[in-house]
């Protein structure tokens, strides 16, 4: 009996240690397949479990977490959401996260082990810590005044502040409302679906996601790297460009807008935007140095990053002189987005010098407390500061008397240029409206505001849109707002 009774209480034993095993390899060793299994709901049940972090602007929250009381318990909500929608993106219980809802989800949900001193408790428990705010680098007037100035276009804006790179505003046109996409239901479906559909694109972030021929705007590029090779020492020289310029190579002849183009001095072919000079000049440069030095602006670089990622302005390496000519002034292969282009206002309005752009200021705790920030920013030369004090003085001009008086601000010093850029079969396409510029106040000791605009408006008839007319007011608006605050 005893014998039996001992049996007994070995293989209990035996089996208690088989459980104990099996649930180790269970808990531990198999705990990352288990918890990625599609089946598992306790991760997305904790995910939703707490209030999201919140994304501030101007020191105020631009989002929320509202309880509904489902399984599922917070849902995302946005305050002035189709306002700010191109800076958040959006938090979606069905459709994933994107833009700063999805780069910044480790603070915001309350995954970043730098919330907590006691990451590994947290890692044992399977707890999360409250989730954190990022604070944004948006000036909200700015911000407000690009939405305001694109209500009823499609388009874009991106506004810099060129001695540090942060980013003042990023507006893109149409807009939508995240808050119709935070949720489980039918109604989520529905709203994806629709805005999916329509072809506007509003969920399309213009600003950093899609690329535009820069059209003239892209001459402040081709005059920077005249000047900096000695192609054009003398601003109010002569150039000897005729009037048309047969393209090199081709029978095909570039034309100019208006009169007063042939060998027109480099300070009139800007102000005026004059095609036929700026071609020339670009095949005078030569396809090297014009590569090079819109790559030290910013073209072609895929790693831009605000933090989320930046699609590459492009500037093509392997053209001939008659599509270096095109290149030149903005088109052919040419495309930049407009964060690039203000990137570009912002290098003439700091000395040459592009610092890369970023949108974070810092994250923080629930409690307020710092826990990351962006750092020192990669600055790199894109012209002599020479060069830079020139291309002031020549885009100042463009404001003062040129194409671009839409956009000068009484007792403020205004540089800007304005572009129409062709696009479409055969150019068939409604040209779109740019406008680059920055702005100093009367206090201020160099430029506090770089802006970028562009406007593609299918309505408007082709005769009708310019960069000087429709992109200059807004880019207006923006500066005022910045040098206001």
């Amino acid at each position: 009996m005893t014998r039996c009774i001992r049996f007994a209480a070995v293989f209990c034993a035996l089996l208690l240690a088989a459980l104990l095993v099996n649930a180790a390899r269970v808990q531990v060793v198999e705990s990352r397949a288990y918890d990625d299994n599609p089946a598992n709901r306790r991760p997305v049940i904790a995910r939703y479990g707490q209030p999201r972090g919140d994304i501030l602007v101007g020191g105020r929250p631009v989002t929320a977490s509202k309880d509904t009381g489902e399984q599922l318990r917070y849902e995302r909500v946005y305050t002035d959401g189709p306002l700010y929608a191109p800076v958040t993106g959006f938090a979606s219980q069905v459709y994933g996260t994107t833009l700063l809802e999805a780069t910044e989800d480790g603070v915001l949900s309350g995954t970043d082990p730098m919330l907590t001193p006691f990451a590994l408790l947290n890692d044992l428990t399977r707890g999360r810590a409250p989730g954190g705010d990022v604070v944004t680098t948006l000036n909200p007037a700015a911000q407000r005044a690009a939405h305001e100035g694109l209500a009823g276009r499609k388009g874009a804006v991106a506004a810099i502040e060129p001695a540090t790179g942060r980013v003042l505003a990023l507006v893109s046109a149409p807009s939508y409302d995240p808050s119709l996409l935070s949720g489980n239901g039918p109604d989520v479906e529905r709203a994806w679906a629709r805005l999916n559909a329509d072809p506007d694109k509003p969920m399309l972030n213009r600003a950093v996601r899609q690329t535009y021929p820069p059209g003239s705007t892209f001459k402040v590029v081709t005059a920077a790297a005249a000047l900096d090779a000695g192609v054009v020492t003398d601003l109010d020289a002569p150039t000897h460009s005729p009037d048309p310029y047969r393209l090199p190579g081709t029978t095909t002849v570039l034309t100019n807008e208006g009169e007063g183009c042939a060998d027109a001095p480099l300070r009139d072919a800007f102000m005026w935007s004059c095609n036929t000079v700026f071609a020339k000049l670009g095949v005078a440069v030569g396809a090297e140095r014009m590569v090079a030095t819109a790559q030290s602006f910013g073209f072609n670089d895929p790693g831009v990053r605000i933090p989320f990622s930046v699609v590459p302005s492009t500037f093509d390496t392997t053209v001939d002189r008659a599509q270096l000519a095109l290149s030149s002034i903005g088109q052919y292969n040419t495309r930049a987005t407009p964060l690039q282009m203000a990137m570009v206002a912002a290098a003439v309005a700091d000395g040459g010098q592009v610092r890369e752009p970023y949108l974070v200021e810092r994250t923080t705790r629930a409690d307020g407390t710092t826990v990351g920030t962006p750092g020192p920013r990669p600055v790199r030369q894109a012209m002599h500061p020479s060069t830079a004090l020139r291309l002031r003085e020549l885009m100042t001009d463009v404001v003062r008397e040129g194409t671009g008086t839409n956009a000068a601000i009484p007792g403020a010093v205004v540089g800007g240029k304005t572009g129409t850029a062709q696009h479409g079969l055969g150019n068939s396409g409604t040209p779109y409206a740019w406008f680059v510029s920055w702005a100093q106040g009367p206090r201020d000791v160099e430029p506090s505001v770089a802006v970028a605009v562009v406007v593609e408006d299918a309505a408007a008839d082709r005769g009708e849109i310019s960069g000087g007319g429709d992109a200059a007011p807004i880019a207006r608006a923006v500066m005022e707002a910045v040098l206001r605050s």
